[in-house]
């Protein structure tokens, strides 16, 4: 009668644990916490937990904060850390394991702030990092003392052995970042536009190190272990070396989470092959998230892990009736469609994670995937072959022409299906509440499709309605809002004015032509809002220096204003925008201007913002630091 209250018993333990875990996790918990201790000014000891990534403009490498200078003793403390070295400077003689002495003060880590943008901040305390520093040379001095873990100095060499191969055989820059990307999950190299064409795709996987490549190298070595199995004693090794060798993968491809999840399913099914008891998939799936959360909770959050799960979690429930769907005798096709019914299975589930996250959707995966997914197979045998013939010259030129063709024809492929028009559906912006109702609504669907139960199909409709209906609610408060939004894009001049579903674009055209700048900082915001680029708008006057409408009267200074320049009357206007560093002082603006609100964008110095702000708070003016608050937002 009671039974229900085992399985909320067990719900209510899991809670508890998981509370108390990710309170464990979070350093910010901790005694020694780093933010307990640091004043501004303070030295700190840092060491190095990896080998310096070359950025565009800097050098970066994450490293562990050990101890505070306090009144000439080191306090020891606990937390991590972003080092960035400027790159127009000789590169740092720095490596792993690597102590440090840091006299730059810390820069706590922030959001730009932009509508609808990226978390960063939030991205980065999931991962345990809270501060970030930027050096020159004399912002730091490198200590004789090092602090190295065996096992970490050993992966470390073999990722870069494994890199230094690829690097001597593969020279074309994208054909090499791929199979970087696709052998070991090392992205640094990766061109911004590459990933975004993957991505639009719907392949984005192949250079996502996940359990797709994990379960080709669990494929091969099954078949290359099946001629010993009628040996006595490959019944003990052959379990020892699979685990083995993909426990090993999954270190030198950085542990990240979605393989961390295929390292522990393998391994569940390797384990019971090995005793003659199938193991149950939901089961493996469950152990493997169960494990992943207690090393790190906060892998919970992290989008990968989401699709991950996901996608495995699909093709379980729906693969099978998809494949069912159509029958072939023919082996080719019966391999091609199963092909098909897996892709099309993985994106169930995955569908509303991605609405939610990327506010678009591959019209053409299963095209891409059909090509790109066998292929990308092909080269990451061809890359492991690689590595074992590297010290035969002749054999491994063979190999690395072979693969790099196959890389610049699967990179082709992908690049050429991204630019037709209907390869991607974009601005699909959803809400937490509409990706809850999406999964309630293919939950509803699938039950009466799978179990004929007429209940089902109602709550899944009902479910869909009311999606729809929060839809239409946010089309039409948004035909309604009328909007200037002054974006945070450092050392840029960033501005949107928006009139129901349309905006017009002021500020720099760089921003225009930069995908990766416009997509990463204005975009968000534009898909949050559902406007649309326009050549005009109906109620409100733009030119390069003023936006005007009924209820408000905005101005952009970017130059200097005449010297003896004063008006009769003052000018009565709502908001000053300065931009590109104009030289002027605030006794002056106050002699032209009857100003309620300054605002400092994102294309100033720093050192000048501050200026201007000890001239504001002199004379008792209201400002608005975008750098710092992130972007200004204000009705018209």
């Amino acid at each position: 009668m009671y039974i229900w209250l085992n399985g909320m018993s067990i719900c209510v333990l899991f809670f508890g644990i998981g509370n108390a875990v990710s309170f464990i996790k979070n350093s910010q918990h901790h005694p020694q916490y780093v933010g307990n201790y640091y004043k501004t000014g303070s030295s700190v000891l840092v060491t190095l937990k990896e080998p310096l990534v070359t950025k565009p403009k800097s050098y970066k490498a994450l490293a562990t904060i050990d101890a505070v200078l306090i009144n000439g003793k080191w306090q020891p403390v606990v937390g991590n850390m972003l080092l960035y070295f400027k790159k127009d400077l000789a590169k740092p003689n720095l490596d792993y394991g690597n102590q440090l002495v840091i006299t730059k003060p810390l820069i706590p880590i922030t959001n730009a702030g932009n509508p609808g943008g990226f978390n960063y901040k939030q991205y980065c305390a999931f991962q345990d990092i809270y501060y970030q520093v930027f050096l020159n040379n004399n912002n730091f001095k490198i200590l004789a003392s090092s602090r190295k873990s065996v096992f970490d100095t050993y992966l470390i060499k073999t990722r870069l052995a494994v890199l230094s191969i690829l690097r001597n055989n593969i020279h074309s820059v994208n054909e090499l970042a791929v199979a970087e990307a696709l052998l070991i999950g090392y992205r640094d190299d990766l061109d911004r536009d590459l990933v975004q064409a993957y991505s639009n795709t719907g392949v984005v996987h192949i250079i996502a190190i996940s359990g797709l490549h994990l379960g080709m190298i669990y494929g091969l070595l099954v078949l290359l272990l099946k001629p010993f199995r009628k040996f006595r004693i490959a019944k003990f090794l052959k379990p020892l070396v699979i685990i083995g060798v993909l426990w090993g993968f999954t270190f030198i491809a950085g542990a990240v989470p979605s393989i961390l999840r295929s390292a522990v399913m393998f391994t569940c099914i390797v384990l019971g092959d090995s005793t003659g008891k199938r193991s149950n998939i939901y089961n493996t799936l469950a152990v493997s998230a169960l494990v992943i959360l207690l090393f790190n909770p906060f892998s919970l959050w992290d989008v990968g892990f989401q699709l991950s799960y996901a996608a495995v979690l699909s093709i379980v429930l729906f693969a099978k009736n998809i494949e069912q769907l159509f029958y072939f005798k023919n082996k080719l096709l019966k391999w091609f469609w199963a092909l098909n019914a897996l892709t099309l299975s993985a994106q169930i589930l995955t569908l509303p994670i991605i609405l939610y996250h990327f506010h678009q959707f591959p019209t053409l995966f299963f095209i891409t995937n059909l090509v790109a997914v066998p292929l990308s197979g092909i080269i990451l045998y061809a890359e492991l072959l690689l590595l074992v013939v590297t010290s035969l010259p002749t054999i491994a030129t063979v190999v690395s022409t072979v693969t790099e063709y196959l890389l610049w024809l699967m990179n082709d492929f992908i690049e050429r299906v991204n630019r037709l028009p209907f390869s991607v559906l974009n601005s699909l912006q959803i809400n937490i509440l509409q990706t809850i109702l999406l999964y309630g609504a293919i939950s509803g669907v699938a039950w009466w499709l799978l179990y004929k139960k007429p209940k089902a199909v109602l709550i899944g409709l009902c479910a869909l309605l009311l999606f729809f209906v929060i839809r239409y609610w946010d089309f039409a408060s948004k035909i309604k809002q009328q909007r200037l939004v002054v974006y945070n894009v450092p050392q840029h001049t960033s501005i949107d004015i928006m009139q129901g579903r349309q905006y017009m674009f002021v500020g720099d055209s760089v921003l225009q032509e930069d995908g990766f700048l416009r997509n990463f900082h204005l975009l968000p915001s534009r898909v949050l809002h559902r406007v649309a680029v326009a050549d005009s708008l109906t109620h409100i006057l733009i030119t390069q220096h003023s936006i005007i409408s009924a209820n408000k009267t905005v101005i952009i200074i970017d130059n200097p204003l005449p010297k003896y320049y004063q008006p009769k009357e003052k000018i009565t206007i709502d908001v000053v925008i300065l931009s590109k560093n104009p030289k002027l002082y605030f006794t002056q603006l106050t002699k032209i201007f009857n100003c309620k609100q300054y605002v400092f964008d994102g294309s100033n110095p720093t050192w000048k913002i501050n200026y201007w702000k000890k001239d504001a708070d002199s004379l008792g003016l209201q400002y608005y630091d975008v750098a710092k608050s992130g972007a200004f937002i204000m009705d018209l």
